[in-house]
């Protein structure tokens, strides 16, 4: 296996590189936005710039590896190493302005994420994690919350990009778990709501249909913090739960 602390080295310098990319993009008047896949799905000249800088750096060190990214897809090689990016987590809030989105990189080896890096600039906050070695915030260790019941919870959740056409959309799932918790928070970005979870800011997460990018960095983070993500469905992609055992288990009750 390769150096992973090496690599983590090298990964959170290209996250801080792409995260000068988000703020020089940011509240500006050329974000070029495009749709993809419906009106709510955004692109901008920032997820195409910093995807671009993060493969050409995994090709400069790595040019074995295997590479899934969110607007270039996989390349043709066969690695049991693969990189998973999100460029621009959180594109919504980034083209309107709103500051929470980061830039999300994972190693995976054999289908397990090893490192794990999550940058959210405008916030900066920096959230890193490597196999067995715990998860950290700007460098300081972190831990899920140990919260013991849901009702004294402050979960969050998202919605699919088909919300606006397809029922299946999470919205009863919040009409069950609303009444059964503290409060639930709608942030827009995966990847950083999951390592809010891995810092005990939030005590519970779960959303459905999340692509492999918005989750591979963050859910080492959350498991090195001593919390557990649960795939709670199948046919709607990536369908989760997260937070510490006890709040996932109760989560189970409402979201299905």
């Amino acid at each position: 296996m390769i150096d992973l602390n090496e690599c983590l080295e090298r990964v959170v310098d290209w996250a801080k590189e792409v995260g000068k990319i988000h703020l020089h993009y940011f509240r500006g008047s050329n974000l070029n936005i495009e749709t993809k896949s419906s009106s709510h799905d955004l692109l901008t000249v920032a997820d195409k710039e910093s995807e671009a800088y993060i493969i050409s750096r995994i090709k400069e060190f790595y040019p074995d590896h295997q590479i899934m990214a969110e607007e270039s897809g996989s390349n043709e090689l066969v690695s049991d190493y693969c990189w998973v990016i999100d460029p621009v987590d959180g594109t919504t809030n980034f083209a309107q302005g709103i500051p929470v989105f980061a830039v999300s990189i994972a190693l995976q080896y054999k289908g397990e994420s090893v490192v794990g890096v999550v940058l959210a600039p405008f916030l900066n906050e920096l959230f890193t994690a490597v196999k067995g070695q715990g998860a950290f915030l700007n460098g300081q260790p972190i831990h899920v919350a140990q919260k013991p019941d849901l009702n004294s919870s402050l979960v969050c959740t998202g919605f699919p990009y088909d919300h606006g056409t397809n029922p299946d959309n999470n919205t009863d799932n919040v009409a069950r778990v609303l009444p059964n918790c503290r409060d639930i928070r709608r942030m827009g970005a995966a990847s950083y709501d999951l390592c809010c979870v891995g810092a005990g800011f939030f005590d519970g997460f779960w959303e459905i249909d999340l692509k492999a990018w918005d989750i591979a960095a963050a859910q080492i983070v959350i498991e090195e913090a001593g919390g557990i993500v649960f795939h709670f469905r199948a046919g709607r992609n990536n369908s989760i739960i997260a937070g510490n055992a006890a709040v996932v288990e109760q989560m189970k009750a409402y979201v299905r």
